[in-house]
């Protein structure tokens, strides 16, 4: 099934291009359904880029999406022009009283600061407040993830020494979870962090639940026991190439990183990436759609 978008989305004529099934919303607005309403969060300086990529996977899944774009109204993107965030994304105050099923905050390369820092941080703790009673189920990804746990918990994230770079194996620790569902014994999955999370930590907090761990990577989803929040320190969004223009901007700033580990062959900068990592993006998030925001969500929104 499709998922609904804006007719002038650039990410809409990159996914037709890949064969998925985008609808208009002049044909959306005929059919006597009910979809799913999701909202997406974007901390993203690379707005359009990390727009395609969700979109892509939300679309693998039999069910029909209405998708809105949100920004932060205290932080202006310098990579992205005002005249496309003003078309395509509304603001909190624009959409605080409404209800959704399912919400996804980004990540956002923001590890050198502490939160209390960043000059989004209130209204970003008053959008986190908000999900409490208006949306049913939320995915916090990389840094949004970390942010989350702090914000809910108090969990503080700890500093690496190195950037977490590369594409890592994961294992499932609940292969009874619904989001783990249909996952490989391995599947692999990009990082590009700064920061870790300590198992100590999150056992500590007994409404939390580690989900998917690496040896190599540690901590990638935790779950809360309700289900509604699920914190994931990865990126499985991520196209083949995003790691690849990410080592080449920090090589051409002067930067001391390591080549991405398990990502060029040969540790070959100059071979194409080998992309292993998409079939189990896609599964969580079908997962996610369709145990904790389809099945769970009520009917009508108004009695989320």
């Amino acid at each position: 099934m499709p998922i609904r978008i804006d007719d002038e989305l650039p990410a809409k004529h990159s996914l037709e291009q890949e064969n998925v099934f985008v609808m208009s919303n002049k044909r959306a607005d005929t059919q006597d359904i009910r979809p799913l309403n999701i909202i997406i969060l974007n901390l993203m300086p690379t707005k359009i880029e990390t727009e395609t990529q969700l979109l892509r996977l939300l679309s693998n899944s039999p069910l029909q999406l209405n998708i809105e774009l949100l920004q932060v109204e205290s932080h202006k993107s310098k990579n992205t022009s005002q005249e496309h965030m003003l078309k395509f994304y509304k603001t909190f105050k624009e959409i605080k009283g409404n209800r959704y099923d399912g919400m996804i905050i980004t990540g956002a390369p923001l590890e050198n600061f502490k939160f209390e820092e960043v000059d989004f941080w209130d209204e970003l703790v008053d959008i986190m407040e908000w999900t409490k009673t208006n949306v049913y189920s939320v995915l916090y990804i990389c840094w949004a993830a970390f942010a989350g746990l702090y914000y809910k918990y108090g969990i503080e994230p700890e500093k690496l020494a190195k950037k977490e770079f590369g594409i890592f194996p994961h294992r499932s620790l609940d292969t009874t979870h619904p989001l783990m569902r249909g996952l490989d014994d391995t599947f692999y999955v990009p990082h590009s962090r700064g920061w870790a999370l300590n198992t100590r930590d999150i056992a500590k907090v007994k409404d939390l639940q580690i989900i998917s761990y690496s040896d190599y990577s540690g901590i990638h989803i935790i779950s809360d026991m309700e289900c509604r929040s699920f914190f994931i320190t990865g990126h499985g969004e991520y196209d083949r190439n995003t790691l690849k223009n990410e080592y080449i901007r920090d090589i051409n700033k002067g930067i001391d990183i390591d080549v991405p580990y398990n990502y060029f062959p040969n540790d070959n900068p100059e071979k194409e990436p080998e992309m292993n990592w998409k079939s189990a993006a896609n599964i969580i998030y079908s997962n996610w759609l369709n145990y904790f925001v389809y099945q769970k969500t009520p009917y009508d929104l108004n009695n989320l």
